[in-house]
């Protein structure tokens, strides 16, 4: 039986991840800290879709949940041929004002946990010869970005391990690809519902939705990359030439400059 393992699934990008996957016949191995949530996910694709829906209630945080996850699919017997690596924390404050728990979770959680799961799954795949890995990295990965300087900087790892491992593994018929959305529609932004929709609509933020079905396309492709939506696209080109000295004059505007000194 073919199974996806989603991280981050009982809400926002894995909940439609899980949705996408369950709507092309992939049974389901939703993995979050949210029993609740996951538990009414189960339910809602098993009847909507009529496949298997199986959860894990872990603190994906902790370092040794990679290994904990990995042992329950074997002793399940659960083959994973789709591995999406989607769980993740956005926080806005400049590093001195964040908690340094919080750090530690942040790095575990994007880095630790994402590079474990792909070492054990990534392994099996292998050896069968066929699987696809999706990473979910940002946009913010292409620029050192002032207030959010630990997720950015996690999301640049991400971007460079997913492309050495599509290296690695994409010659044994194992697909790796890694998404740089922008800004998505999800409970990660507190904005008021006539904002969204006018981003929505100016094309600056993309649906959860539609960053899925694009991503879930690009993996069964076998592409190694893809950034969703021609403003990210944009906004990356401009990042990647973008010369810090200009950068630092950027944030020395006044309404900026407050801006970052609230945070």
């Amino acid at each position: 039986m073919n199974y996806a393992l989603i991280t981050g699934a009982s809400s926002g990008m894995g909940r439609c991840y899980a949705n996408e996957m369950a709507s092309r016949g992939y049974n389901i191995i939703a993995v979050s800290n949210q029993a609740e949530q996951l538990d009414t996910l189960a339910k809602e694709l098993s009847q909507t879709y009529k496949v298997e829906v199986n959860t894990i209630c872990i603190d994906l945080a902790d370092t040794t949940s990679a290994k904990e996850i990995y042992d329950i699919t074997l002793e399940n017997g659960w083959i994973v041929d789709v591995l999406i690596c989607n769980a993740g924390i956005l926080l806005f404050s400049t590093l001195l004002r964040t908690e340094p728990e919080k750090l530690i979770t942040i790095n575990n959680l994007h880095c630790t946990t994402n590079t474990l799961l792909c070492r054990y799954f990534g392994q099996e795949m292998k050896e069968r010869g066929k699987g696809h890995i999706l990473i979910m990295s940002s946009s913010t990965a292409w620029l050192p970005y002032p207030t959010i300087s630990h997720y950015s900087a996690t999301k640049s790892y991400l971007k460079s391990f997913a492309s050495a491992l599509w290296y690695e593994l994409h010659r044994a018929g194992v697909s790796v690809t890694a998404v740089f959305p922008g800004a998505v529609d999800t409970p990660f932004y507190k904005l008021d519902a006539k904002t969204r929709r006018l981003f929505l609509r100016l094309g600056v933020m993309l649906s959860a939705e539609d960053v899925a079905r694009r991503g879930i396309k690009a993996m069964f492709r076998g592409r190694r990359r893809l950034t969703p939506g021609l403003f990210t696209k944009i906004v990356v080109g401009i990042c990647a030439i973008l010369p810090a000295r200009l950068l630092d004059l950027l944030i020395q505007i006044p309404p900026i400059k407050r801006l970052l000194n609230r945070v």
